[in-house]
């Protein structure tokens, strides 16, 4: 799903126009990363928190040229998904990794 297509969405289910729901999603992503600037942390109670990690510096490698790169120290956003959010993405797919159908009955002999 792109970020229109989440436009799109939005106006459908609200019944807002497609400009109102673009400034509202706007507005939502804004303050994230404000919040992630400012070094807070995010909890969408249901759907997971964002946070950012601090890497250390580190010598890294130019690919093409295989010359050492000193690479710095950096924050990374991070997202880490709630347990309900987990869940509802797997939700129906104990049968699909066992790799038998959950109804099948087991073989005779």
């Amino acid at each position: 799903m792109t970020k229109a297509d989440l436009i799109d969405e939005v106006s459908r289910l609200a019944e807002l126009t497609r400009k109102d729901s673009e400034v509202i999603l706007e507005t939502i992503f804004d303050s994230v990363v404000r919040s992630l600037r400012a070094g807070d942390k995010i909890e969408i109670r249901g759907f997971g928190s964002f946070r950012t990690r601090q890497r250390k510096p580190r010598i890294g490698r130019n690919p093409k040229t295989g010359e050492r790169v000193e690479v710095p120290a950096k924050k990374i956003p991070f997202f880490k998904p709630s347990k309900e959010l987990k869940d509802l993405v797997n939700l129906g797919d104990s049968s699909e990794t066992s790799g038998t159908p959950a109804s099948s009955a087991p073989p005779t002999q």
